[in-house]
C-alpha cells in the first residue's frame, strides 16, 4: 500500500478521478436541484393503439418539473396493465398522458366484446335530428319506433323497447362518449339484440319506412323485447314486405321473390 502512495503518477490519476467524480455528482445535484428534477416513466418502444402496456414497455428518467403538465402520468403503477387508447399511439421516448392510457373497460369496443351468447350487434344510422340534437350517448336506454306507410296512410308505433346503447359514432367512425364543445353529429347508434329482433330490425331498416330511436330516462327499466301492445300489425307489415332466406336459397330463388302489401 505504501508503494502505491509513493507512486506520484498513480496518486495524481486517482486524485483527478476523485475530483472529477465529486464535480460530476455535485454538478448533477445542483442541476437537479435547480430544475427540481422528477422521475417519470417514458415508453421504451413505440406502443400501438390498443396495446396492453407491460413493465418492459416502460423505463424511468428524470426531467425538469417544469416540463410536467397536469395530464402527465408520473407513477408507472398507474400505467402497467392498462391499454393504449384506441385513437392514438405512444412514440418511443414519449411521456405517458392520461388521454392515451385507459383501462379495458374504458375502451369503446369493449362494450360489445362481452355481449351475451346469441346476441348480434346492430348499427342504426341516425342524424342530429333523430338523436334529439345529439343527446343520446352510450349507456342510455332507448325504444325503437317504426314509421311507415300503406298507400296514402301513414302509421307510427313502438317496435322494440328497453335497448341499451353500447356506442355512438360520428360520420367519421369516431366514438362519441359525452357532449363536448367540439362534438360532431351522431351518425350511428350501436346496440345488441337477440337474433329474432336483429332479423326484424334488418327487415325494417331495408324497407321504405324509418326506424326511430326514442330516448328514455335513467330509471327506465324495461327489458329488451319486441313491444307486444299495438305492435303486431307493424310486425306483420314488416314481415309481409320481406322474405326470410333459408341457408339453401340460391340466386335463382332470390330472383323469384315477389313482395306485396
Amino acid at each position: 500500500m505504501g508503494r502505491l502512495f509513493r507512486n506520484k503518477g498513480l496518486v495524481t490519476i486517482v486524485a483527478i478521478a476523485a475530483c472529477l467524480a465529486i464535480l460530476f455528482f455535485a454538478f448533477r445535484y445542483r442541476v437537479n436541484k435547480a430544475i427540481n428534477a422528477i422521475s417519470v416513466p417514458i415508453a421504451t418502444r413505440t406502443l400501438e393503439s390498443r396495446k396492453l402496456i407491460e413493465e418492459d414497455d416502460i423505463k424511468t428518467v428524470k426531467v425538469a418539473y417544469s416540463m410536467i403538465t397536469s395530464n402527465v402520468i408520473t407513477n408507472k403503477e398507474n400505467i402497467i396493465g392498462k391499454y393504449v387508447n384506441y385513437n392514438t399511439f405512444i412514440p418511443e421516448g414519449s411521456l405517458f398522458y392520461d388521454s392515451a392510457v385507459v383501462t379495458w373497460a374504458s375502451m369503446p369496443d369493449s362494450t360489445w366484446s362481452d355481449i351475451p351468447e346469441g346476441d348480434t350487434i346492430v348499427s342504426l344510422a341516425v342524424n342530429s335530428q333523430s338523436t334529439y340534437g345529439n343527446s343520446i350517448y352510450p349507456g342510455d336506454k332507448i325504444d325503437l319506433y317504426y314509421q311507415g306507410s300503406i298507400g296514402d296512410n301513414k302509421f307510427y308505433g313502438k317496435l322494440i323497447e328497453g335497448i341499451t346503447v353500447l356506442a355512438v359514432k360520428d360520420e367519421r367512425g369516431n366514438h362519441i362518449f359525452k357532449k363536448s364543445a367540439d362534438q360532431n353529429n351522431a351518425a350511428a347508434l350501436i346496440f345488441a339484440v337477440n337474433e329474432d329482433m336483429h332479423l326484424l330490425l334488418r327487415k325494417a331498416i331495408y324497407l321504405n319506412g324509418s326506424v326511430v330511436p326514442v330516448p328514455r330516462n335513467a330509471t327506465y327499466d324495461a327489458k329488451t323485447s319486441i313491444y307486444k301492445e299495438n305492435t303486431s300489425a307493424i310486425v306483420a307489415y314488416i314481415n309481409r314486405q320481406s322474405h326470410d332466406l333459408k341457408p339453401e336459397t340460391d340466386v335463382k330463388g332470390i330472383e323469384e321473390i315477389t313482395v306485396t302489401d
